[in-house]
């Protein structure tokens, strides 16, 4: 045997070994199933989610209370913009043709978003991006989205 078939076989035994450290109580189909689950692409993956998700009739949902966080900010800036503070709203007309980079920006301006309610955004445009906000991040904002392709509107 080569050097190199030797360090293989070494690897292949460790991540086995370790595979059976972490699972030792899965059984041979579920050990089968993540198996073939650790070939996929993250496209695949992103895929079989998705069709999990419709097939058992559950959601990736975010809780109730992380949700309700975001709620809090627009609020308190709308509150500044009674006292003159200027607040401003930052809508999305449309996503444009490339939607990933788009979806990478809505990503950036609100980190609480995962992938799937930006990928919403995009398709139901229209789309309330920011509200209540103040002038500084809604041109921010607004730069990311155009730079990415976007069209947006600011009030």
């Amino acid at each position: 045997m080569t050097d190199d078939v030797k360090k293989e076989d070494k690897k292949e035994s460790s991540d086995a070994k370790a595979m059976e450290d972490k699972g030792k109580n899965l059984s041979k189909g579920v050990e089968k199933l993540v198996d073939e689950i650790a070939k996929l692409t993250v496209l695949e993956l992103s895929e079989l989610v998705t069709a999990l998700q419709d097939k058992l009739g559950v959601t990736a949902a975010v809780p109730m209370a992380a949700a309700a966080a975001p709620v809090a900010g627009p609020v308190v800036a709308g509150a500044a913009a009674e006292d003159g503070g200027g607040a401003q709203n930052l809508n999305m007309t449309s996503a444009g043709d490339n939607k990933i980079a788009v979806i990478k920006a809505l990503r950036e301006i609100n980190q609480n978003w995962g992938l799937k309610e930006a990928k919403d955004m995009t398709e139901a445009t229209p789309a309330e991006i920011l509200k209540g906000a103040k002038p500084e991040e809604v041109k921010a904002a607004a730069d990311k989205l155009k730079a990415a392709g976007a069209q947006v509107e600011m009030k």
